[in-house]
């Protein structure tokens, strides 16, 4: 079992489903105890989970698009401490679509959810993280400009890598933080963002991702790691 997450606390926010239910999954196996969240009000695979966790996942429902409901959150949550905050969020577009034609609504929706909404989070809630914890937000590797040879999710890529930046302008204002600050490339995973013919099976990205978490308890700065624990070039 591994040590690090053994017995910690973790708020994981976005975990109905995909990456972030099986991040759930991951850590409750690792003996950690997980406050996950949930956007709409229905029954998800998080419910399912919860029933055979222990008593060790409970369940919040954010919109996080929404910063009232953020702030509500972290108005619930009171005094309590986490030894990590971890952000899941994405949303995609269809991989054709450029910025010759894709719409202003389509473009701002991606915008909006997969780099302005996580770092309201992490604005927002970075504080409840203990002084030795680390802030972890879901990248990816097609945030990287260094890496974009082959061009296609063009959107998308923009929309993870304004992510990556903002998430830098965040450690520059915290440099003196000695959390571990961290954006993750979980590599191309099969799911419902992922599409079927990803490279990746769950199985083989999110232990992993976790261990790479792990080992980065009580580095401070900023990383931008793969799966794997190997950086990604910016």
């Amino acid at each position: 079992m591994n040590v690090v997450s053994e017995h910690a606390t973790v708020l994981l926010i976005g975990a109905s489903r995909g990456l972030g239910h099986a991040l759930a999954a991951e850590y409750i196996d690792r003996g950690s105890h997980v406050v996950a969240t949930v956007r709409g009000p229905g029954r998800t695979a998080l419910h399912d989970l919860q029933q055979t966790a222990g008593g060790r996942l409970e369940i919040e429902h954010v919109d996080m698009n929404a910063p009232e409901q953020i702030h509500a959150l972290r108005e619930r949550l009171g005094a309590r401490r986490f030894d990590l905050l971890f952000v899941n969020a994405g949303v995609t577009n269809r991989q054709e679509e450029t910025t010759a034609d894709v719409t202003t609504d389509e473009f701002t929706r991606l915008m909006i959810t997969n780099a302005l909404s996580p770092m309201r989070v992490i604005e927002t809630l970075g504080e409840l993280v203990d002084p030795d914890g680390t802030v972890a937000v879901m990248s990816s590797g097609q945030g990287s400009i260094a890496n974009n040879e082959r061009g296609g999710f063009e959107i998308y890529r923009a929309s993870k890598s304004a992510l990556n930046q903002l998430m830098r302008s965040y450690a520059a204002r915290h440099r003196d933080d000695p959390r571990a600050l961290l954006l993750l490339a979980p590599g191309w995973v099969k799911t419902d963002l992922g599409g079927p013919n990803a490279r990746l099976t769950i199985d083989e990205s999110i232990p992993n991702l976790v261990t790479t978490v792990d080992a980065q308890r009580g580095r401070g700065g900023l990383q931008y790691l793969d799966y794997l624990g190997r950086t990604v070039a910016w």
